[in-house]
This record gives structure tokens, sequence and C-alpha cells, in this order.
């Protein structure tokens, strides 16, 4: 209509104008009926992009076990972003992560891409990047000394590949931007989460935890994005359970249980309306099966097929294009060019105390039930672990709590019905939390002003969790320490009296916020946000609440937002926390549960009012949104990239055994075999570094099923829950390698002949990468 009224001239043209305008008012009031589809108020865009990284040699970020590295692929990791905008107004940029944890540098690095290519339109103000809190992802790409010891300082393989991650996703998002419209739902899911500090939790007032059912949060609140001409393009969640059903034991890369539940529903979404337009999407009992099994295979008897298989032999290894294992890709190969990808998220929230490991933790040694209140089996740490739901196999465990999660997002985004509706608005500033005032209620009513401290780490720290417990005689619930670690740690520092006294009665093992060399051994400046879309509202957090924590925060911006004078929210407002967003700093707990010292407690930075301080400057914020202020952009934070130390050698030079090439193969499948469904079938190839290339939006490896008497089509990828690629060496100074690829055939798997490919990328002495492929033999899946 804009450009209607702009070409027509003059009387007749305003009056052939004014019938367009009464017809259109008339389609719209037409509109409005049961049934039909409403205006929307946003442009809407998804993207995904994969941030894999480094699947060798490169320690894994989240369990700080200096033996946990890289050596293959579970799944690979990605970057996944929404963007809603006002038609011409503002907007909101909200990146999900694949990844253990937000980065500052990381942060700082994209928005300075963000800038160069578009201008003010992605600021830090209205930017989130948050990660799902995966324990089974590249380190080394953070910037502070504390969170890149164990990978041997920082990696800029993994650095650039969520950087580059990040920027791909957004710029996806960004030009696939169209008129659509939000929608939310809540509900419970019950069996995916347990509180692993039961005993912290229980110091938290009696009164207050009367007020909730469970002690962890089990509500997930998901947002169902729709396209005007397209429909369903996506969906986000956020649900509290931590990335810990990969042990610090695994060394294969992996979203771990909301990676999976990502994948899971992608696979759903793309089977559902590849298959029929009336699948029921309210009735899932099992996982979906691959894509591309869909495609027409070869029907016949079981002689027929083994004598198809038997003229296909392995093949050598042989030069190939890059490209090649990007055009194998599963997802790529079979998406539908002009249709929007379906993008769907499964966000992180308070997890600080919540374990997927959801049978409890026993002893290793008795099978008896750990200590309850400092988790030890015999006063000692090491021997405690939690268990989850597909016990003692943590890929099953990995699977069930994805699953959970993900037919829990199904069943809400099938019945999403309330539309989000409403303003955008974004507020954010940076805070120093190492000397902050914080006003503090006490118990007779009165108040009184207390202080942050400098960052430190209690002795607490050290004992890690029942998800992945720490090493010597640390164990949950110090609050005493003892002389050989303080002997120890005043090697590196020693606190002093007015630090002891704030940390109180955290007694302080590492006192990361005071050390600085070679450069920062953990942050002070954090920056703090809030995000409107409507109704909904998103508070970032740089770090982990726990779950009485993220409660009283979510209740303190609620009430701000529903009692600040104005009707822009009502009783119905969603208010939602993302964890780990932005950058890092630990975890946040109540000041009850500060008292306790269990592994939280200890990793709370800033002294016991840390949330205290989190409630005070979001409520600053709320408060912002509402009445227009706006704030000022606080301190910034370091940019700490040129100081930046690593001690990973790099790849020098890769090799096969003399009469050998890249990508033959070392163990094939036997002869003419057969497989059924549940089997496991592995083979094996001469390999090479896969640093050499990430084979980032390609794969490792790949299952193919024949097609016709000839053609080869694409089945199932590393992207794949049920295929792994499995790296090794036979030392760590070895120029030899191989890779293992095991498939696992699903229960849905269609009958056929298939082969197992492996790509890969090898380094010469002169430092030439060449890309190479091998193909074992064919084989029957009955």
């Amino acid at each position: 209509m804009g450009l209607l009224s702009v070409c027509l001239k003059g009387e007749v043209g305003r009056s052939i104008g004014m019938i367009w305008l009464v017809l259109l008012l008339l389609l719209v009031s037409q509109g409005n009926g049961k049934g039909a589809v409403e205006a929307s108020d946003y442009l809407i865009g998804l993207g995904s992009y994969d941030i894999t990284g480094p699947a060798a040699d490169v320690n894994m970020m989240g369990y700080a076990n200096m033996e946990q590295i890289t050596s293959g692929v579970h799944f690979r990791l990605r970057a996944r972003t929404f963007i809603v905008a006002e038609p011409q107004g503002k907007r909101v940029a909200f990146v999900n992560l694949d990844a253990c944890m937000a980065s500052q540098i990381v942060t700082i690095k994209v928005l300075e891409r963000l800038r160069a290519r578009y201008g003010n339109l992605y600021t830090e103000q209205n930017v989130a990047i948050s990660g799902i809190h995966t324990h089974a992802g590249p380190g080394g790409y953070l910037q502070y000394v504390v969170y890149i010891v164990t990978s041997l300082g920082f990696v800029r393989q993994s650095f650039d590949a969520v950087v580059n991650g990040i920027e791909q996703s957004i710029i996806q998002a960004h030009e696939n931007l169209r008129p659509g419209s939000i929608f939310v739902n809540k509900g419970e899911l019950l069996d995916a989460g347990v509180n692993r500090s039961p005993s912290a939790y229980l110091n938290n007032p009696a009164g207050e935890r009367s007020k909730y059912k469970y002690n962890v949060d089990k509500e997930m609140t998901l947002l169902k994005f729709t396209d005007d001409e397209w429909g369903p393009v996506g969906s986000f969640n956020w649900f509290a359970t931590h990335g810990t059903s990969m042990s610090r034991t695994n060394s294969l890369i992996s979203g771990d249980n909301k990676g999976a539940a990502a994948r899971f529903m992608e696979d759903w979404f793309d089977q559902k309306n590849t298959e029929s337009s009336n699948f029921n999407i309210s009735k899932v009992s099992e996982l979906p099966r691959r894509v591309s099994n869909i495609i027409p295979t070869v029907r016949g008897k079981h002689h027929e097929l083994l004598e198809l298989a038997a003229s296909f032999q392995s093949s050598p290894g042989k030069p190939v294009t890059r490209l090649m294992s990007m055009a194998r890709r599963v997802r790529s190969s079979l998406r539908l060019a002009d249709r929007p990808k379906f993008v769907s998220a499964f966000c992180q929230t308070n997890c600080g105390d919540v374990s997927p490991n959801v049978l409890g933790a026993f002893c290793i040694d008795t099978g008896l039930p750990c200590d309850f209140n400092h988790s030890t089996c015999g006063g000692k740490n090491e021997l405690c672990y939690g268990r989850g739901p597909g016990y003692p196999d943590e890929f099953e465990s990995t699977r069930i709590i994805g699953e959970r999660q993900f037919k829990k997002a199904v069943e809400l985004f099938d019945k999403a019905t309330e539309q989000v509706r409403g303003k955008i608005e974004f507020r954010h500033t940076y805070v120093d939390f190492s000397n902050l005032e914080v006003t503090v209620s006490k118990e007779d009513g009165s108040t009184e002003t207390s202080k942050t401290c400098p960052a430190a780490m209690g002795f607490a720290f050290a004992a890690g969790t029942t998800d992945g417990p720490g090493a010597f005689d640390f164990k949950q619930g110090d609050d005493q320490g003892n002389v050989f670690w303080r002997l120890v740690r005043n090697l590196l520092k020693t606190p002093g009296d007015e630090q002891k006294k704030c940390q109180h009665p955290k007694p302080i093992l590492l006192d990361t916020g005071e050390m600085k060399l070679p450069y920062d051994w953990a942050p002070s400046i954090l920056p703090v946000q809030i995000l409107r879309i409507g109704q909904l509202v998103i508070l970032s957090v740089p770090g982990e609440f726990t779950t009485m924590a993220g409660r009283r925060l979510r209740d303190a911006v609620k009430t701000v937002l529903t009692s600040g004078g104005t009707k822009e929210f009502d009783s119905n407002i969603h208010v939602v926390l993302a964890g780990l967003t932005n950058t890092y700093s630990q975890y946040i707990t109540t000041f009850e549960e500060y008292q306790i010292q269990r592994y939280e407690g200890a990793s709370t930075l800033y002294g016991p009012h840390t949330l205290s301080a989190y409630i005070q400057q979001f409520k600053k914020l709320a408060s912002a949104l509402i009445t227009g202020e706006t704030l000022q952009a606080g301190p910034q934070p370091p940019d700490l990239l040129e100081k930046q130390i690593s001690l990973l050698a790099p790849v020098v030079l890769d090799a096969t055994p003399i009469g050998s090439k890249f990508g033959d193969i070392i163990a094939d499948v036997p002869q003419s075999s057969t497989f059924n469904r549940g089997n496991l079938v592995s083979v094996s190839f001469w390999s090479a570094c896969p640093r050499n290339d990430l084979m980032t939006e390609g794969t490792f490896a790949l299952v193919e099923i024949l097609q016709g008497k000839d053609t080869w089509v694409p089945a199932y990828d590393d992207d794949d829950f049920c295929l792994r690629f499995i790296w090794s060496r036979p030392s760590k100074l070895s120029t030899r390698s191989k890779a293992t690829i095991e498939w696992r055939i699903p229960e849905s798997a269609a009958s056929g002949v298939y082969r197992i490919r492996h790509f890969g990328a090898a380094k010469s002495l002169f430092g030439s990468v060449k890309h190479f492929a091998g193909s074992s033999s064919a084989f029957v899946v009955a």
C-alpha cells in the first residue's frame, strides 16, 4: 500500500487509494475470525552454523581434567541464532552455543565483526551469546588464566571456530529476516534433573522452600517461531540441567544432552515435513529417524542385496577436494533450498546445582549412596559419582536426557498458542563486581550496606561435584581448609586479611581476583543485560545460578516490571534466565547456600553477597526498561587477546606406513556381511590429525546407502548421534594416526546396502595440506 500511495496521483489516485484501503480493512477484519492467522508483529530470522572446533589434542572445557583431550566427534557443535525485529524499530539477537559457556573475548571480537558489517545494528546492548554448558567441547577460547590452564593456554583454533560460527549464524538469521509471529508456552519436565547439592539447598529458609514443590526448577519455557509464508521455522527453549551426561573421561566432542535434543528436534521437524503435512506432532513415541531413510532404496531379497554388496569392495585412499566432505553432508544435501532451515535450540538457565545424573550419587567401591553433606565415600570425593538414567553407558544417558527434553519441547511446540506481542527493548551495562556496594536486607526487616569481593575460589572448588569429582583430599562442604594446601596456595598468592574477611566463611584456595601474572586470572568487570520481546523478558547472566538464586532473581525482576506504575506488563509476563551468557564468572548461590561451602558456594567468586549484587543491578535494568531511562555503559572489560599464551604444539607432519596411503582401510567389515539393527559396525582407516582441517560444515565420517545399482546417497554423518568418529595415534609424538568409525545401526534404519567413508586432511613436511577420502567394503543391513 505504501508503494501504491506514492505512485497514485491526483483525485483519481486518491479515490482508488481509498478503495484499496477499505478492501484491506475488510480483509483484516475477516482475518480476525476464529482459526485465521493474525498479522505478524515482528520480523524473525534464524540461523545455524558449525562451531565444532579441533577434534584432536585440545583439552575439553568443563571438568578441568588435563587428561580429557579431544580425540574425535560424537556429534558436531553448532551456534544457533534467532533475531527478532520490529519492522521499523528495535531488534534483539540471541545466540545459543553448543559450548561450555560464553567467553568475554569471543563476545568482544564477535561484536567488532558485527560493527564492521552492520554498523550499530547489533551491539553489546542487543546481542546475547549463551552457552549450553556441555563439558565435551574443545577449550582454550576464554581469555582469563584460570579457565585455560588445563588447555595449555589459549587455543586459536577453538577461538576462531566459535567466533566464526557465531558470526555466520547471525548473518544467516539477519538475511532470513521475514514477517512472522512468535508463540510462547511453558510446561513441567520432571525427570531430566536432580539437585546435586541438596544439603546446601536445605539451608535456604524453610518458608521460602515451602513455596516450591521441587528443589530444582522443572519448568521449560519455549518460543515457537512461525514465518508468515512457510509456517514454523524454529524454536528456542530454556530448561535447567547440567551438560554433564558425558563424563570427565569422555574424549569425543559432544553437545551432551542439550545438543542431542536440538538435533533430535531438528531432524524430527524435517522428517515431519518430508513425510506428510498431516503428521501429528503431539504423538512422539520415539526418536525421529534420519531424514535420509525416506529416500527409496533397493528392495529385493536378501541374497540379491548381498550380491550387490559384494560388488563394492573397499576403495583405496584417494585425493579429494575440501568441498567433498561438505557436499556429502546429510542435512545440507536433503534440505529444500527455497525453504528456511528449521533451527531448534535447547538453552541453559539456572543449572548451577542441577545434575542430569538423575539416579543419584553412589560410591564406586561399595555401590552405596555417597555422604549427604560432603559427597564423599569413606572421606574421599574421588569415589563419589552421579549416575545417569543409562548407567553405566554415558552415551545412553546423554540420549535419554536429550530425548526427554526433546519430547517436552515437541509437546510445548505443538500446543503453543499464546502469541508474543509488544515492544522490543533492551538494557545493558558493565559492572565491576570486585568491589561493589550492596544493600542487603536483614532478618528484622532493616538493611545494611555490604560489599562484594575480588574473585576467589574456595577449597571445596577443588573437590569438584558428583558429576565430576576432583582429586586429592578436597571435599565439598569444607569451610576450614587445611595447612598443606594453604602452603601450596601461598606460593601463588597469599590472600590478605581484608579479602579473607570479605569471602568468609569461604577458605580461599585461589585468590584469582588479585592474581595478575602473566595477565588476569579471573574477570572482575561483568556484563548484565535484559532483553524484552513483548511479554517475554530474558535475563542474560554471566554465570551459573543455582536453583534458588535463579528464582530470587527472576522474582525480583518480575516485581519491578509488574509494579512499575505502567501497564506495559501484567501477571502474564514470562521471565527467563539465560545462564552462561556473554562471559563467564562461575557460580552464583544464595547467601544461605554460600555458608555451606559446597562446590557451588566455593565457586561463587565475589563473596557471600554476589547474588544480592546481581539482584540490585538487574532491578536497575528492569526499572530503566519500563521508564525509558538510559544507563551508563560502565567500565569496559579488558581485551586480553594480544596477551594470550599458547603452549599447544602445532601439527608438524602426518605420515602412513610404507605402501599405504591416507584413507586406506586398516580394518574392514567382513566380506559379504550382514548386520541387523542394533549391531555395531566398525571400520578403521589410515588417517591424519583432524586439526589440519576442522571440516567445518563438513564431515569426517559418513554412512552411505546404495540407491539403485550404482548411486551412493548420504545417510548418516558425524552430526548423527548413532555415528562416532574416533581418532587416535600410537603416541603423542607419532606422525601416524588412524580413524575408527563406529556406526550403531538405529532401529529405524532402512534395509539396504551400505558403506562407510572417511574424509580427512594430511599435512606434509613443507606445511601444505592435502585432503583425502577412503571407503569401506559394502555390507547389508537386513
